[in-house]
Parts: C-alpha cells; sequence; structure tokens
C-alpha cells in the first residue's frame, strides 16, 4: 500500500482515489464540484474536460477523422473505429453467463444483461417510471419538461431526441445510408431496411390472438384485429 502511495502521491479529499500526477487529481475534482469550464462556442453546451470539448465540436464540423482499412468507414472517436473493427474480425469476447449468448460490443452486452435481470435502475422521479438505459431516461424527462434542444440548422424544426434530428437531416440531404445486402436497395433509416429485410426472410413477426394469422408489420396487425371487433360487435 505504501508503495502504491509513492507512486500515486495525489488523494482525493472526498473519495480518497489517488492519483500519479497533480493534473489528472484536478481533472478527477470536476466530478465532485460539477464544474464543466469547457464550453463550445457553437452551441454553448459544456464539458468537465477538454477531451470531451474536443470530441463532441466534431459534431459541428461533421470530422470524422478515424476510418477503417477495410471498408473505409469513418468515425468521429477512436473508440467507435474500435468496437467497428470487431465487425470484420468476428471477434465476439463478452459472454452471457446464463444463455453463453456473445457479443462484440460492451453495450450490447450490458443491455443484455439487464433484460436477462429485468432490471431497471435508472427512475424518473416524477411518474416513478423506470428504465433500464440512462439514455432512455434522459429522452422520457423531456417528455415532462417539454424541451425539445436539438434543432435542424436548415428549417428550424426541434426535437426532443438527437437520434430524432439525425433522421429528419437525412430528408434534407437525401442520404439513404441503410442499404440492403440481398437487392441493394436503399433506406434512409435502419428502421425501414429492417422491415424491408422481412421481404426476403419471409418472416412475419406479428401475430393475431384470435386467428393466429401472421402479418410483416405491427400496423397491419393493427388494422386485421379490428375486422374482428368489428365481428364481435355485429352479434
Amino acid at each position: 500500500m505504501l508503495t502504491e502511495i509513492k507512486k500515486k502521491p495525489h488523494r482525493c479529499d472526498v473519495c480518497k482515489k489517488i492519483f500519479a500526477q497533480n493534473g489528472n487529481l484536478k481533472r478527477h475534482m470536476l466530478i465532485h464540484t460539477n464544474e464543466k469550464p469547457h464550453r463550445c462556442d457553437v452551441c454553448e453546451k459544456s464539458f468537465a474536460q477538454k477531451g470531451d470539448l474536443k470530441k463532441h465540436k466534431l459534431i459541428h464540423t461533421n470530422e470524422k477523422p478515424h476510418q477503417c482499412v477495410v471498408c473505409e468507414k469513418r468515425f468521429r472517436v477512436s473508440g467507435g473505429l474500435i468496437t467497428h473493427m470487431l465487425i470484420h474480425s468476428k471477434e465476439k469476447p463478452l459472454q452471457c453467463g446464463v444463455c453463453e449468448k456473445r457479443f462484440a460490443q460492451g453495450g450490447d452486452f450490458k443491455k443484455h444483461m439487464l433484460i436477462r435481470t429485468n432490471e431497471k435502475p435508472h427512475q424518473c422521479v416524477v411518474c416513478e417510471k423506470r428504465f433500464r438505459r440512462h439514455g432512455h431516461l434522459k429522452c422520457h424527462m423531456l417528455t415532462h419538461t417539454k424541451e425539445k434542444p436539438h434543432r435542424c440548422n436548415v428549417c428550424e424544426k426541434s426535437f426532443a431526441e438527437s437520434g430524432n434530428l439525425k433522421r429528419h437531416m437525412l430528408t434534407h440531404t437525401k442520404e439513404k445510408p441503410h442499404r440492403c445486402d440481398v437487392c441493394e436497395k436503399s433506406f434512409t433509416g435502419s428502421g425501414d431496411l429492417k422491415r424491408h429485410m422481412l421481404i426476403h426472410t419471409n418472416e412475419k413477426p406479428y401475430q393475431c390472438d384470435v386467428c393466429e394469422k401472421r402479418f410483416r408489420r405491427a400496423g397491419h396487425l393493427k388494422i386485421h384485429v379490428l375486422t374482428h371487433q368489428c365481428q364481435t360487435l355485429s352479434m
């Protein structure tokens, strides 16, 4: 223990964590003080770490400096590229201890484990609804505050979630980044591609509880269920 203290002489007075360098301790202290001294000059969002601000600025400049050597896909941060490379290597180093399913990405593994345990550790302070992921809670909170912080710089339409803004931006750029591997048809949203793939696989995941007829889309099932309700009313 004494050897460790000599190697890391800088100790946090709050949580007693120790650091080798005083600069690392100073950055750590921002966690406790909740200071965010690094502010974006474009959107005024603030960050505790200078590195986080640098990564954030890439959103505004649309820079993606990290490129995959296999498929040439580009990423804003090196971590995104490292995770992406697992797709090409087919490595799945993370394994569920319950069902033995394997995962390439830590985030996917964590989400899977929460489904297994049915844990929902993130709770809304307003309505007490619980969520598996903190990001889902943050999005949910916007339903209470009615905030729509993500604004399109083309038409100024605002959105509660950044993902919705990204999908909206594709309507301006006319991009269709999601391509079918079978027929090469392209789509704006990943959900549209998933629904399209059901045509090739002939899957019909939505089943009627009354007559067991199956459908590709949830909307088609809802319309079909109404036929049963109408039959019941006419009796």
